[in-house]
Protein backbone atom coordinates (compact mmCIF):
# COMPACT_ATOMS: atom_id res chain seq x y z
CA UNK A 1 0.00 0.00 0.00
CA UNK A 2 1.41 3.40 -1.06
CA UNK A 3 0.89 5.87 1.80
CA UNK A 4 1.34 8.72 -0.65
CA UNK A 5 -2.00 7.62 -2.16
CA UNK A 6 -3.91 6.44 0.90
CA UNK A 7 -2.52 8.89 3.49
CA UNK A 8 -0.88 11.77 1.61
CA UNK A 9 -0.90 14.32 4.45
CA UNK A 10 0.64 11.86 6.90
CA UNK A 11 3.24 10.73 4.34
CA UNK A 12 4.23 14.32 3.64
CA UNK A 13 4.80 15.24 7.29
CA UNK A 14 6.47 11.98 8.33
CA UNK A 15 8.88 11.99 5.40
CA UNK A 16 9.76 15.64 5.95
CA UNK A 17 10.51 14.95 9.61
CA UNK A 18 12.29 11.58 9.34
CA UNK A 19 14.13 12.05 6.05
CA UNK A 20 14.90 15.76 6.05
CA UNK A 21 14.53 17.46 9.42
CA UNK A 22 16.06 14.71 11.61
CA UNK A 23 18.82 13.75 9.17
CA UNK A 24 19.93 17.36 8.73
CA UNK A 25 19.63 18.57 12.32
CA UNK A 26 22.83 20.45 13.20
CA UNK A 27 25.18 18.51 15.53
CA UNK A 28 22.90 15.43 15.44
CA UNK A 29 24.10 13.81 12.24
CA UNK A 30 25.65 10.38 11.72
CA UNK A 31 27.42 8.90 8.74
CA UNK A 32 25.02 6.90 6.59
CA UNK A 33 26.35 3.46 7.52
CA UNK A 34 26.12 4.13 11.24
CA UNK A 35 22.69 5.71 10.90
CA UNK A 36 21.27 2.72 9.02
CA UNK A 37 22.90 0.28 11.45
CA UNK A 38 21.23 2.06 14.37
CA UNK A 39 17.87 2.26 12.62
CA UNK A 40 17.85 -1.44 11.70
CA UNK A 41 18.67 -2.40 15.30
CA UNK A 42 16.04 0.02 16.60
CA UNK A 43 13.35 -1.38 14.31
CA UNK A 44 14.18 -4.90 15.46
CA UNK A 45 14.09 -3.72 19.06
CA UNK A 46 10.61 -2.22 18.76
CA UNK A 47 9.22 -5.11 16.69
CA UNK A 48 8.77 -2.93 13.60
CA UNK A 49 8.83 -5.67 10.96
CA UNK A 50 6.96 -3.72 8.27
CA UNK A 51 9.18 -0.67 8.65
CA UNK A 52 12.24 -2.96 8.66
CA UNK A 53 11.10 -4.35 5.30
CA UNK A 54 11.13 -0.81 3.94
CA UNK A 55 14.45 0.12 5.50
CA UNK A 56 16.67 -2.94 4.88
CA UNK A 57 16.94 -2.46 1.09
CA UNK A 58 17.88 1.19 1.65
CA UNK A 59 20.46 0.15 4.24
CA UNK A 60 22.02 -2.34 1.79
CA UNK A 61 22.34 0.51 -0.72
CA UNK A 62 23.97 2.84 1.83
CA UNK A 63 26.94 1.02 3.27
CA UNK A 64 25.44 -1.92 5.20
CA UNK A 65 26.98 -5.13 3.86
CA UNK A 66 24.82 -8.27 3.89
CA UNK A 67 27.06 -9.81 6.57
CA UNK A 68 26.65 -6.74 8.79
CA UNK A 69 22.87 -6.84 8.36
CA UNK A 70 22.79 -10.52 9.34
CA UNK A 71 25.02 -9.91 12.36
CA UNK A 72 22.62 -7.23 13.63
CA UNK A 73 19.75 -9.71 13.42
CA UNK A 74 21.70 -12.56 15.01
CA UNK A 75 22.77 -10.44 17.99
CA UNK A 76 19.16 -9.43 18.63
CA UNK A 77 18.56 -12.99 19.82
CA UNK A 78 20.23 -12.25 23.15
CA UNK A 79 18.43 -8.98 23.80
CA UNK A 80 14.97 -9.75 22.39
CA UNK A 81 14.84 -13.53 22.40
CA UNK A 82 14.35 -15.95 19.51
CA UNK A 83 10.60 -15.34 19.53
CA UNK A 84 10.94 -11.70 18.56
CA UNK A 85 14.09 -12.05 16.46
CA UNK A 86 12.88 -14.80 14.10
CA UNK A 87 10.47 -12.70 12.00
CA UNK A 88 13.36 -10.34 11.21
CA UNK A 89 15.69 -13.20 10.23
CA UNK A 90 13.03 -14.62 7.90
CA UNK A 91 12.37 -11.16 6.48
CA UNK A 92 16.09 -10.57 5.91
CA UNK A 93 16.49 -13.90 4.14
CA UNK A 94 13.53 -13.13 1.88
CA UNK A 95 14.90 -9.72 0.91
CA UNK A 96 18.35 -11.22 0.30
CA UNK A 97 16.77 -13.82 -2.00
CA UNK A 98 14.97 -11.06 -3.91
CA UNK A 99 18.32 -9.29 -4.36
CA UNK A 100 20.10 -12.51 -5.43
CA UNK A 101 22.35 -12.49 -2.36
CA UNK A 102 23.43 -16.12 -1.99
CA UNK A 103 22.83 -17.86 1.32
CA UNK A 104 24.31 -18.95 3.58
CA UNK A 105 26.77 -16.08 3.89
CA UNK A 106 30.38 -16.75 4.86
CA UNK A 107 30.73 -17.91 8.47
CA UNK A 108 31.81 -15.29 10.99
CA UNK A 109 32.31 -17.35 14.17
CA UNK A 110 35.68 -17.03 15.93
CA UNK A 111 34.98 -19.24 18.96
CA UNK A 112 34.31 -22.92 19.55
CA UNK A 113 31.94 -24.58 21.98
CA UNK A 114 35.02 -25.30 24.08
CA UNK A 115 36.41 -21.75 24.37
CA UNK A 116 33.29 -19.59 24.06
CA UNK A 117 33.10 -18.93 27.81
CA UNK A 118 36.73 -17.85 28.02
CA UNK A 119 36.45 -15.61 24.96
CA UNK A 120 33.11 -14.21 26.13
CA UNK A 121 34.60 -13.22 29.47
CA UNK A 122 37.41 -11.44 27.61
CA UNK A 123 34.86 -9.48 25.56
CA UNK A 124 32.90 -8.50 28.67
CA UNK A 125 36.07 -7.31 30.39
CA UNK A 126 37.08 -5.27 27.33
CA UNK A 127 33.76 -3.41 27.41
CA UNK A 128 32.91 -3.18 31.10
CA UNK A 129 36.21 -3.56 32.95
CA UNK A 130 38.39 -6.14 34.65
CA UNK A 131 35.78 -6.91 37.35
CA UNK A 132 33.77 -8.79 34.70
CA UNK A 133 36.37 -11.57 34.73
CA UNK A 134 34.70 -12.84 37.92
CA UNK A 135 31.07 -11.90 37.17
CA UNK A 136 30.29 -15.15 35.35
CA UNK A 137 30.73 -17.05 38.63
CA UNK A 138 27.67 -15.41 40.22
CA UNK A 139 25.23 -18.00 38.85
CA UNK A 140 24.24 -19.96 35.77
CA UNK A 141 22.51 -16.98 34.09
CA UNK A 142 25.72 -14.95 34.43
CA UNK A 143 27.66 -17.89 33.00
CA UNK A 144 25.25 -18.13 30.08
CA UNK A 145 25.55 -14.37 29.56
CA UNK A 146 29.31 -14.64 29.24
CA UNK A 147 29.39 -17.79 27.10
CA UNK A 148 26.30 -17.30 24.95
CA UNK A 149 25.69 -13.56 24.62
CA UNK A 150 29.32 -12.51 24.51
CA UNK A 151 31.11 -15.73 23.54
CA UNK A 152 28.71 -16.74 20.79
CA UNK A 153 27.84 -13.31 19.38
CA UNK A 154 30.12 -10.45 20.44
CA UNK A 155 33.17 -12.43 19.30
CA UNK A 156 31.88 -12.84 15.76
CA UNK A 157 33.38 -11.00 12.81
CA UNK A 158 31.22 -8.74 10.59
CA UNK A 159 30.84 -5.94 13.14
CA UNK A 160 33.41 -4.31 15.42
CA UNK A 161 33.05 -4.50 19.19
CA UNK A 162 32.00 -0.82 19.29
CA UNK A 163 29.37 -1.46 16.61
CA UNK A 164 28.05 -4.40 18.62
CA UNK A 165 27.72 -2.22 21.72
CA UNK A 166 25.95 0.41 19.60
CA UNK A 167 23.33 -2.02 18.32
CA UNK A 168 22.83 -3.43 21.81
CA UNK A 169 22.11 0.10 23.02
CA UNK A 170 19.55 0.42 20.21
CA UNK A 171 17.88 -2.92 21.02
CA UNK A 172 17.47 -1.91 24.66
CA UNK A 173 16.38 1.65 23.92
CA UNK A 174 13.76 0.54 21.42
CA UNK A 175 12.08 -2.21 23.44
CA UNK A 176 11.71 -0.15 26.62
CA UNK A 177 11.48 -1.49 30.16
CA UNK A 178 15.21 -2.24 30.18
CA UNK A 179 16.47 0.97 31.75
CA UNK A 180 19.00 -0.65 34.15
CA UNK A 181 20.54 -2.54 31.23
CA UNK A 182 20.36 0.55 29.02
CA UNK A 183 22.33 2.56 31.60
CA UNK A 184 24.89 -0.24 31.85
CA UNK A 185 25.31 -0.44 28.10
CA UNK A 186 25.47 3.35 27.78
CA UNK A 187 28.48 3.07 30.10
CA UNK A 188 29.84 0.19 28.04
CA UNK A 189 29.54 2.25 24.88
CA UNK A 190 31.36 5.17 26.47
CA UNK A 191 34.12 2.86 27.72
CA UNK A 192 34.98 1.84 24.15
CA UNK A 193 34.68 5.21 22.44
CA UNK A 194 30.96 5.74 21.74
CA UNK A 195 30.73 8.90 23.85
CA UNK A 196 27.72 10.78 25.20
CA UNK A 197 27.40 13.09 22.20
CA UNK A 198 27.52 10.13 19.82
CA UNK A 199 24.84 8.23 21.73
CA UNK A 200 22.56 11.27 21.77
CA UNK A 201 22.99 11.53 18.00
CA UNK A 202 21.99 7.86 17.74
CA UNK A 203 18.85 8.49 19.79
CA UNK A 204 18.01 11.52 17.65
CA UNK A 205 18.32 9.62 14.38
CA UNK A 206 16.19 6.74 15.69
CA UNK A 207 13.46 8.88 17.28
CA UNK A 208 11.09 8.77 14.26
CA UNK A 209 10.96 4.98 14.57
CA UNK A 210 10.35 4.60 18.33
CA UNK A 211 8.67 7.87 19.32
CA UNK A 212 9.37 10.44 22.01
CA UNK A 213 8.81 8.51 25.29
CA UNK A 214 11.44 5.83 24.66
CA UNK A 215 13.80 8.39 23.12
CA UNK A 216 13.54 10.66 26.17
CA UNK A 217 14.02 7.63 28.44
CA UNK A 218 17.18 6.80 26.52
CA UNK A 219 18.53 10.33 26.93
CA UNK A 220 17.84 10.08 30.67
CA UNK A 221 19.73 6.76 30.82
CA UNK A 222 22.68 8.27 28.99
CA UNK A 223 22.81 11.12 31.50
CA UNK A 224 22.61 8.68 34.43
CA UNK A 225 25.47 6.68 32.94
CA UNK A 226 27.58 9.84 32.80
CA UNK A 227 26.70 10.71 36.41
CA UNK A 228 27.65 7.24 37.63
Amino acid sequence: MDLHITDPEFAERFEHFAFYEVINEENQQLDERTRYMAILATLIGCGGVEAYKEMLPKALENGIAPIAAKEIVYQATDYLGYGRMLPFLNCTNKIFAEKDISLPLDGQATTTLENRLEKGIEAQAEIFGEHMKEAWKAGHINRWLAANCFGDYYTRKGLTISERELITFCFLMAQGGCEPQLIAHAKGNMNIGNDKDFLIRVVSQCLPYIGYPRSLNAISCINKAVEQ
